[in-house]
Parts: structure tokens; C-alpha cells; sequence
């Protein structure tokens, strides 16, 4: 994720320009506009990279440079840059912080990446509850002054560091100097644990509209602080994967620009080799109903139509539902109830699709005389199917992320066009069912 803000940025003409051809320069060319940079410039550019690019850099810079720039991030930066960094110059980067910075970046590195713990700053303004407001005044300025970045809220611990209650930076500027910060302070909080997937924590970011969270152990001991900042590029990342598998391809794990030419065709082409087999169960499913086709001709022209809506039904459905999944919006144990709400949708769907596609037909034979005496049979086989496979592709559309949930995988990895394939297969046996019935003893 990009590192904490400098907190006096001042974007010259010259970084900004850097900054919008940073992901079309070779690493050499990006070291070398670097060292041309003034102290402050470079900072302001350090500070806007994301950690991956700061990993990139700092590992491309002469040894004897990199102290300085890993000694300005804070702790959770840091841990990113390191988790970024090759692994052969991890420890290396680790030796060049302080012994107190260094801890805490071990620690947080014991946390999953993904894991409110391995988000959390550990370093946060502190006071105690029994303190008057203009002792903690005068205790968060010492603490400003060694190690706080920045201060959004001020957290009151007992002398165990269970966290006793909050109070916001400019609330308690704003408080009676005299009252303790028991009186002034905040005791119903939103809390988290070390542990907590990071997509929960951005629920809660987002359900209770903070700017900063606390990540507490199972004793109720405050251990960190996540900060906005924080999940929104969370948020970003987690979004940009969820879109990219919808699309029918593997997450990449690098900016387009910047993934390898046939590194990208290795995350397509798997998913695309696995569709394309998918696809030929089509023409397998064709050839099964070669006979009635031959008898038929007619059923031909609305083959693209049929295998396209119940397609289309499918990936509406699963869209819908791999969303409200990832906001928590539904639950697993809510498949019961989508499952009843699709299934009405997909009835109304395929119905009005039916009329429209029932219309047509008898609107095309009145004014062309397209589809020969059995007209009507064709456009109720039509209109019936068009029925039946919009309702199966909402349903299978619909249920498919829950399956894989169920499973353990990725629901995003229900993809559009991997619903479009099942329910095109699906699809033809529905509509060469329907026209078999339909159709006997006429057309066919």
C-alpha cells in the first residue's frame, strides 16, 4: 500500500512530472531522476510512491543511502516496504533501522499482510484516564515530539494498556483544561481485533464513517491504530482484483504497465483456455441436436438470441451478488433468501424477454413472412425457452459465488464469462428441449 503521506507535501511542477512517468521509466532512469532531486522534492516523492515502488527504489539506491529514507517511514511503512522488498534484502533493510523501530516492524510482520494487524501503526497517542486535560496535552506534545507521526484521536489506557476510552484530538484542545480525561472522553468504541480480515475492517471504516480504528487483543490491550489512509488503498487493491477475476483473468499483481509482457499472458491465458473448453461443450451440444436443426432449419436463427440472454441473466445476477458478498451486504447463510429473490426475478425477467422475443416473431412473420406456417410454434418454442433459460441463468448466476464461498475459494471467481459458458451449454438443452415438444410431430 503507498506509504503515509509526508505531512508537508509541496508537489513541485518537478515531482508531479516524475510522478506521472514513474511507471513508464526503467529502474535506472527512475534512480537517476531521483539523486537530481533536492532533499525535500525527493521526500515528497518518496512519501507519494506506493510500497512496491519504494521497496524498487530503495533497493536500487547505493547502500550507503538507503539508512536515511527507511529511518523516515513509520513503523507499518516500513513493514510494507520490507514485505515488498526480495526477500535476500529484507534483513538488510530491517538493519538499518533503530532498535525500537525494528521491533515494531518485527512485530508487525508476524501479522498476515492482510490482517488488521499487519495494517496497524503501533504507535498512537496515549493517555491516562485519572490525567487533567492539560496534563494530556502536555504528555501527547512529549510523544509528538519522539515518535508520533500524526495524531487523530487520543486513546486513554490503564496501566495494563487496555483501552479504557477515546477522545479526539481537537476535542480535547477544546475541553476544560481542568477536567480529567475520564469526563471528557468516549467509552462506547468501535474496536477490532489483531486478526480481523482486512475487508471487515473496511466494513467497519465504512459502517461507522471513522478515521481511525484500534486494534485491540483478546484482553482488550490496544496494540496499534488503522488509520483511513490505510484501508482505502485496501479497499483499491481488494476492488481492482475483485474486477479483474470478474473479468475472466487471474488478479495481477503488478500495474498493467509494469506486469511482463508474457507474465500478463500467462494470468489470461488460463482462464481463457478454460473457457474456450468450456465453449466447445457448446458445439457438442449442437451436434446432439444435429437432426432437429437439419429437420428445422429455422431454430438456427435464434440460437445466438437464446444462449446470449440467459448469458447476459447470469452475469447480472452473479455481479450482483459477488458485490454484496464483498460489502457483507449477504451472508452464506443467507443463500436461502437470494435464492427465493432470484428466483422471482428470473421469472419476471424471462417472462417479459419471452413476450418480447413472442412479439417479434409474430410482428417479422405478419410483415416478412419470414418463419413459414408453424409460426406460431416458433414463437412460443422461443418465447417459452427464452423463459426457462433466463430464469436458469439468474439462479445459476446467482447461487454460483455461494458455492465457491462454501468452498473456500474466491467468489469472484464466479466470472462473467465463466457463467456466460455454463449457461450457454445449459442453455441449448433447455431450448432444443422445449422445441423438441413443442415441435413434434410439425417441424420436427
Amino acid at each position: 500500500m503507498p506509504a503515509t503521506p509526508h505531512p508537508f507535501p509541496t508537489h513541485s511542477a518537478v515531482v508531479a512530472d516524475l510522478r506521472d512517468r514513474w511507471n513508464i521509466l526503467t529502474t535506472a532512469r527512475r534512480v537517476a531522476a531521483f539523486t537530481k532531486l533536492d532533499r525535500e522534492e525527493a521526500e515528497d516523492l518518496f512519501f507519494d510512491l506506493s510500497s512496491t515502488d519504494q521497496a524498487k527504489l530503495l533497493v536500487s539506491l547505493p547502500a550507503g543511502e538507503r539508512r536515511s529514507w527507511m529511518r523516515l517511514l513509520a513503523p507499518d511503512d516500513a513493514a510494507d516496504l520490507v514485505q515488498e522488498a526480495p526477500e535476500v534484502e529484507r534483513d538488510g533493510l530491517l538493519g538499518l533501522l533503530d532498535d525500537p523501530t525494528r521491533k515494531e516492524v518485527n512485530g508487525l510482520l508476524a501479522y498476515a499482510e492482510d490482517a488488521a494487524g499487519g495494517l496497524m501503526n503501533p504507535r498512537y497517542a496515549r493517555v491516562r484516564p485519572e490525567m487533567s486535560v492539560d496534563e494530556a496535552i502536555a504528555y501527547i506534545r512529549k510523544q509528538a515530539r519522539e515518535n508520533l507521526e500524526r495524531i487523530h484521536n487520543v486513546y486513554a489506557v490503564d496501566a495494563e494498556q487496555k483501552l479504557q476510552g477515546e477522545i479526539s484530538f481537537r476535542r480535547l484542545f477544546a475541553s476544560d483544561p481542568a477536567q480529567t480525561v475520564r469526563e471528557v472522553m468516549r467509552t462506547e468504541l468501535v474496536t477490532v481485533r489483531e486478526h480481523t480480515d482486512q475487508e471487515e475492517v473496511s466494513r467497519l471504516f465504512a459502517r461507522h464513517a471513522l478515521v481511525e480504528l484500534p486494534v485491540v487483543d483478546a484482553e482488550g490491550r490496544i496494540q496499534g491504530v488503522v488509520t483511513v489512509d490505510d484501508i482505502v488503498d485496501v479497499v483499491r487493491e481488494a476492488d481492482t482484483e475483485d474486477i479483474q477475476k470478474m473479468g475472466g483473468s487471474e488478479a495481477l499483481d503488478a500495474p498493467y504497465l509494469e506486469i511482463g509482457f508474457l507474465h500478463m499472458v500467462k494470468k489470461r491465458a488460463g482462464w481463457l483456455t478454460i473457457l474456450f473448453l468450456g465453449e466447445m461443450l457448446t458445439a457438442t451440444a449442437m451436434g446432439k441436436f444435429e437432426g432437429e436443426i437439419a429437420k428445422a432449419v429455422v431454430l438456427a436463427l435464434f440460437v445466438p438470441l437464446i444462449i446470449s440472454s440467459g448469458g447476459n441473466s447470469g452475469s447480472q445476477a452473479t455481479t450482483l451478488v459477488i458485490r454484496a458478498l464483498a460489502l457483507g451486504e449477504v451472508k452464506l447463510r443467507d443463500w436461502w433468501r437470494v435464492l427465493v429473490r432470484e428466483l422471482g426475478s428470473g421469472l419476471m425477467l424471462g417472462t417479459v424477454l419471452g413476450l418480447i422475443g413472442l412479439i417479434r416473431i409474430l410482428v417479422w412473420q405478419r410483415a416478412f413472412h419470414t418463419y413459414g406456417e408453424h409460426y406460431v410454434k416458433i414463437a412460443f418454442t422461443v418465447s417459452l425457452s427464452l423463459l426457462g433459460i433466463v430464469l436458469w441463468g439468474t439462479i445459476s448466476g446467482s447461487m454460483l459465488p455461494f458455492i465457491l464461498r462454501r468452498a473456500g475459494f474466491d467468489p469472484a471467481s464466479a466470472s462473467a464469462p465463466f457463467v456466460a459458458t455454463l449457461v450457454d451449454v445449459t442453455g441449448l438443452i433447455i431450448y432444443f428441449t422445449v422445441a423438441s415438444v413443442i415441435l413434434k410431430g410439425t417441424l420436427l
